[in-house]
């Protein structure tokens, strides 16, 4: 089984991107559809710099993508990383499960067939 179809660096990025709850909740939000960042703000009790800096935070991971529209900047969810981060999780399970089963395994075996 291949789990690292990323670099370790990328994973790291995704995974500190999503371990914050505003940063999760902005991928949430923008899932529907684009919104302005200033229009994300608004749902915060933080500066619109803080959010901009949440934001910054997600593109680098890849999770959102930022494009220009006139003055504002719209913030949309790359539904294709989210659905990567899946299957990296889905990835690690299958891996921690076959540990735990095996492990399951050793230790209801009779002590004397232990070798």
């Amino acid at each position: 089984m291949v789990v690292h179809t990323i670099s370790d660096e990328q994973v790291d990025l995704l995974f500190h991107a999503l371990a914050d709850a505003t940063r999760r909740d902005i991928v949430r939000r923008a899932i529907d559809g684009e919104h302005s960042v200033s229009e994300l703000a608004t749902g915060y009790a933080m500066s619109f710099a803080a959010v901009q800096k949440h934001v910054a935070v997600l593109e680098r991971a890849g999770l959102v993508t930022k494009t220009r529209r006139g003055r504002e900047r719209l913030v949309r969810t790359d539904i294709a990383t989210i659905n990567h981060a899946s299957r990296l999780l889905d990835q690690f399970e299958e891996l921690w499960r076959v540990r735990a089963n095996t492990m399951s395994e050793i230790l209801a075996q009779d002590p004397g067939e232990v070798t």
